[in-house]
């Protein structure tokens, strides 16, 4: 077992737990034994957690020891989430139970071959942008999507316009850098956000994905991050040439 690959599967899990309103660095120190400084060392990879420490996440908190040790099956354990809040005190609107079963019936849906795979056939599948062609899929010029990109057959997502490629950490732990967003073109004539939900903005600055918050008035949005190192802030409707609602993502692993 690589010492290394299992501890990164421990902060990812960790990672998750962070989300929950109820759950802190402290507090989840504190329920697997260890002092918080020796968490955070564990938590910036320089120490490793020891297999106690792992133990306990799995007892408490449902992960699978298969998944943290050996990379195997999910990350969850089917049918369980000790150690959560309620839904009514977790992330709202979709409250932080119901994200970590999607990413778990995801993940599981991944690794039996069922969530998606790539098709040559021009005339199936979703495509795959690159960032660079973002422009043209807001604008109607379709030739890049038709002709030059890969494109993948999803039948989760069958209303989605285009995949796009996650760059960055910003919106960690949702959608990590490498993950494959699916989006549906959303018309800017009288667009009605669905607050709180993620979006791909073509913005003059170029793509952003983050999610939508009511802004200080109505010409206005707050843009937020999930990774909480990154602070809110707010944007101009007319700063947006395209809007796009994020559908789900593929993580490839």
């Amino acid at each position: 077992m690589d010492k290394d690959s299992i501890n990164e599967r421990f902060i990812k899990a960790v990672s998750t737990l962070f989300q929950d309103k109820g759950l802190t660095k402290t507090s989840i120190a504190e329920s697997l034994g260890l002092k918080p400084s020796k968490f955070s060392e564990i938590l910036n990879s320089r120490m490793k957690a020891g297999t106690d420490t792992i133990a306990a996440l799995c007892e408490k908190y449902s992960f699978s020891p298969s998944w943290i040790l050996m990379g195997e099956g999910t990350m969850l354990i089917p049918g369980e989430l000790k150690g959560r809040s309620k839904p009514a005190y977790a992330v709202t609107p979709l409250s932080h139970i119901e994200k970590l079963q999607a990413i778990q019936a995801q993940e599981n849906s991944y690794r039996t071959g069922k969530i998606c795979h790539a098709t040559n056939n021009k005339n199936e599948g979703i495509p795959l942008i690159p960032l660079s062609a973002m422009a043209g899929v807001f604008t109607g010029e379709t030739a890049v999507m038709e002709f030059e990109c890969e494109r993948y057959v999803i039948p989760a997502f069958k209303g989605a316009d285009f995949l796009i490629q996650v760059k960055g950490d910003s919106m960690q732990p949702t959608y990590y850098s490498g993950d494959l967003v699916a989006c549906q073109r959303v018309t800017l004539n009288d667009i009605f956000f669905q607050w709180n939900k993620a979006y791909v903005l073509d913005t003059k600055q170029g793509p952003l994905i983050k999610r939508i918050m009511p802004g200080s008035d109505e010409n206005h949005i707050r843009i937020v991050s999930d990774n909480t190192n990154y602070p809110p802030f707010e944007l101009s409707k007319d700063q947006f040439n395209g809007v796009a609602l994020v559908r789900g993502i593929v993580r490839l692993e």
